[in-house]
């Protein structure tokens, strides 16, 4: 292959055909018009979207119009993927054997570059003891949906302690850092003791071991690679933060690219709490010489102007109590930071970064809540409940400090400036279109109107033979959802799960309902059932694959990505249609929004939220011409509704039923055979 040619379809597809026949496959038309469209986007530099079905081979169909661009480009080509699971594949199996095989059709080695956010990879100055051990528990928990920074005390022979030595000495072999690369999986509390997030990470400049940093090394290798593979945050944290994080790069190809929106809607939502500001005022107070008297008053001030008031969106806006305490939060957090500013070998001390960075974030959120009513920013509270073993997840206590979120209620002008600006983007993934139409998610992606880039789209259909491999059943005769019905599901879902002898990928719409889904049937079904949270999204999909009796329980990080084939997975069964929650209050603003124009606001953003994800989660149960095996829908309303029709329009067209034990008796048959 020539390095001073220009790219072309036909001879990315000729990489192809060597590629596909070098690992035993057989060609795929969808596979090969994706590849060429691919191929002729990133030449002409002209966006595209590619609706690829189940089977069509689509992670092939970018990666080798990827690689043919990157070997004669100057820049690397990014791929951006939904979650760490996808992530995972594409660099533990897609590229691996890719590379392999066409090894002798390419002039020189490709040269590949994984990037994650900094609280994936462990960090060797925190292990050192270069963070401070936090005294103020609220420090742990109050910066981040998985906080990571400060240090907690452990007995060495507790189970947390045993984790805690294993991972230190983990960390003295490991090439990466990275928590995916584990041996085996660990807690969540076992991995905050070793790692640190973006707010408490003191950075590059500042860490006395930036040159032994996982983080930084994998960022550095990126630098210089072909084909960086990073995640749909990481792409939004670059382009919209203004932060380095990715090598600099003029194509992308994003991957399960429905996604997008709302990834990067939840990369660029803030919070606040009263905790919160608690933590960073005691953070200041011990590592810096500053009076933080101030920002502890803003504290108890938001804390009593949110009290006992309701979780959901703040439709009216701040009242004036609310807003005078936000402004309090922000003019004290502006005077720590300037009163804390580092002088001479103080800038190097992690106890004062990690203080000042915790202010910023006070000050930054803060001024977002305060500015919102003139941006497309939203703002609401949420009080979210825990999860007890035995109990179930308890009802939020309306004394607790409330989470006070800001984010926008679209991110379409974002992106059109942000991604769509500067580089060719490729959009693909198996649900892109709603009823028959690109234009819905183009249009939340910043792709329609007057300003809108020109763009492309092809739909490449999928190879198998939907009616002939798999069976619809909708369990007609169930109530329609709820707490209290939800009885009757896991009773449903037992006995299906008994029929297909495990081998079950169950899909919930509430890591609530997964977990007590999966406490509930633990006790009442002798066969092993593994739910998210257990370990690693990587460990629980590898023992879901290895073990055929093994179920696998999860919500919608496993709705995408999941590629289990075979006989360890012949039932996917969802609990219920998985629309946004009513009192979503993202969801709550954007169906006014629909409203207020003239549309329905229902269908428009609730009924297209879900169909997306049904189709999703439908698309985890055929992924080979060989595999059979059942879809059950756990929610009448599928069979009931009126909107049922339009949801069924995304999903695989299966045999469909409603006969119990018509799916029972396929289950057991499927599980009967060759056992």
């Amino acid at each position: 292959m020539s390095t001073n040619r220009s790219t072309g379809y036909r001879e990315t597809t000729d990489l192809l055909e060597r590629a596909v026949t070098a690992m035993g496959g057989v060609k795929r038309e969808g596979q090969v018009t994706m590849a060429e469209h691919v191929a002729m986007a990133l030449r002409k530099r002209r966006h595209l979207l590619v609706q690829a079905g189940t089977g069509t081979g689509k992670s092939l169909a970018y990666l080798v119009p990827a690689v043919v661009h990157a070997l004669e480009a100057e820049k690397p080509v990014l791929i951006s993927t939904a979650t760490l699971a996808l992530q995972a594949q594409i660099m533990g199996r897609d590229l691996p054997r890719l590379l392999e095989n066409i090894a002798e059709h390419v002039e020189r080695p490709v040269d590949v570059a994984l990037v994650k956010g900094r609280a994936n990879y462990a960090c060797k100055h925190k292990m050192d003891g270069g963070f401070p051990e936090d005294d103020d528990e609220q420090a742990l928990f109050a910066f981040a949906d998985e906080p990571t920074g400060g240090v907690t005390a452990f007995e060495p022979g507790s189970q947390l302690g045993k984790e805690i030595v294993a991972l230190r000495e983990w960390a003295q072999v490991t090439e990466t850092g990275d928590r995916d690369d584990l041996p085996s999986g660990v807690t969540d509390r076992a991995w905050r003791q070793v790692s640190v997030n973006a707010v408490d990470c003191i950075g590059p400049r500042k860490c006395p071991m930036a040159a032994e940093c996982f983080s930084e090394r994998a960022r550095e290798k990126a630098k210089d690679a072909d084909l960086v593979i990073t995640n749909h945050a990481m792409l939004a944290i670059d382009a919209f933060e203004g932060l380095d994080v990715l090598p600099d790069h003029d194509a992308v190809i994003v991957d399960e690219a429905h996604e997008l929106a709302d990834r990067v809607t939840s990369a660029v939502t803030a919070q606040l709490s009263a905790p919160m500001i608690k933590a960073a005022a005691s953070s200041a107070r011990r590592h810096t010489a500053i009076n933080v008297e101030a920002l502890q008053s803003s504290a108890v001030a938001v804390e009593a102007a949110f009290h006992r008031v309701d979780s959901g969106l703040l439709a009216r806006g701040l009242n004036p109590q609310q807003r005078e305490a936000v402004e309090l939060a922000r003019n004290a957090a502006r005077t720590a930071l300037s009163d804390s500013k580092p002088t001479g070998d103080a800038e190097a001390d992690a106890g004062r970064s990690t203080a000042r960075s915790r202010m910023q974030a006070v000050l930054d959120t803060a001024n977002r809540i305060l500015e919102s009513p003139d941006t497309p920013d939203v703002v609401w509270l949420n009080r979210p409940g825990a999860f007890v073993p035995g109990r179930g997840y308890q009802e939020a206590d309306l004394d607790e400090s409330p989470l006070i979120y800001v984010a926008p209620t679209s991110v379409a002008g974002r992106l059109r400036e942000g991604l769509f600006g500067d580089r060719t983007v490729v959009l693909t993934s198996a649900t892109l279109t709603i009823g028959d139409s690109f234009d819905p998610v183009a249009g939340s992606l910043g792709l329609a109107g007057e300003k809108a880039p020109a763009w492309d789209a092809v739909d490449v259909g999928s190879p198998f033979d939907y009616p002939k491999q798999g069976v619809l059943y909708v369990a007609k005769h169930l109530p329609p959802p709820s707490m209290k019905t939800a009885q009757a599901q896991r009773d449903e879902l037992a006995g299906l799960i008994e029929a297909s002898k495990g081998a079950t990928l169950a899909l919930f719409s509430s890591r609530r309902a997964a977990e007590e889904a999966a406490e509930d049937l633990r006790q009442r079904l002798d066969i092993p059932i593994l739910c998210q949270g257990d370990s690693t999204m990587s460990s629980l999909v590898r023992a879901f694959a290895e073990d055929e009796e093994t179920c696998l329980f999860g919500t919608m990080s496993l709705w995408q990505g999941v590629d289990v084939p075979g006989r360890s997975c012949r039932l996917v069964a969802i609990d219920r249609i998985p629309f946004p929650r009513p009192d979503d209050p993202l969801v709550s603003a954007r169906s006014q929004e629909v409203t207020k124009h003239g549309g329905n606001g229902f269908m428009q953003v609730a009924a297209t939220h879900a169909a997306t994800r049904l189709a999703q989660g439908a698309g985890r149960l055929i992924r080979t011409a060989e595999d059979k095996g059942v879809l059950a829908i756990l929610d009448s309303r599928l069979a009931t509704a009126r909107y049922g029709g339009f949801l069924k329009q995304s999903m695989p067209d299966f045999w469909p039923t409603v006969n119990g034990d018509l799916a029972r008796g396929a289950l057991a048959r499927l599980a009967d055979k060759d056992s």
